[in-house]
């Protein structure tokens, strides 16, 4: 858990100097980006996950025996980690309406008119003053959806056992790398039939 606060600390400070470029960033595959939710992976997965692995009956992980007292703690932190990503998508949603108000259309209509050669004073300070505040709303919104990751795991590992945490874990890390290497044969793929 530490490793993790470190990097959306870190994530944080990055974020604050350039928010957009986390919501769809060039490091990652066309593949991880598509999976994406406010820049990064959504907190459901996480129950998916234990769920997947509690049913599968994988031999040799402890995920497969989980508790019935676990399970009933597993399905309360479910319901309300749904609950958090949905204030988070009403937020981004929020957002996203506030690009076609009516200040933002009459700022593209005035920016327009400058790029047309008109004189209209002021106008830099305006867009750049509309883009500020949009932008800080972006940062809040992927600020508080990290804090949601961030509890949704911090819940599941302090419900599992040691042995379970780290089983989960490794399943948790190594679906994010599966992910990175289909994304990567994908592009190889799309490269080669170039």
């Amino acid at each position: 858990m530490n490793h993790y606060k470190g990097y959306y600390s870190t994530k944080w400070a990055c974020v604050h100097e350039d928010v957009l470029g986390f919501f769809s960033p060039p490091w990652l595959t066309p593949l991880e980006n598509a999976y994406l939710w406010m820049t990064d992976w959504k907190p459901s997965l996480l129950y998916r996950l234990l769920t997947t692995l509690n049913h599968a009956k994988v031999p040799g992980t402890s995920l497969m025996n989980l508790t019935e007292d676990q399970l009933k703690k597993i399905e309360k932190l479910r319901l309300k980690t749904s609950l958090e990503e949905e204030k988070v998508e009403r937020e981004m949603e929020r957002q996203q309406v506030s690009m076609a108000d009516s200040k933002m259309v009459e700022l593209a209509r005035l920016e327009s008119r400058v790029r047309n050669g008109e004189t209209v004073s002021g106008v830099d300070g305006l867009v750049q003053g509309a883009l500020k505040v949009l932008l800080s709303g972006l940062e809040k919104i992927v600020k508080t959806a990290d804090c949601v990751r961030l509890e949704a795991l911090k819940g599941v590992l302090e419900i599992l056992t040691p042995l379970q945490c780290v089983d989960f874990m490794a399943a948790f890390l190594m679906l994010q790398i599966q992910m990175r290497r289909l994304g990567k044969r994908k592009e190889h793929d799309q490269v080669m039939l170039n």
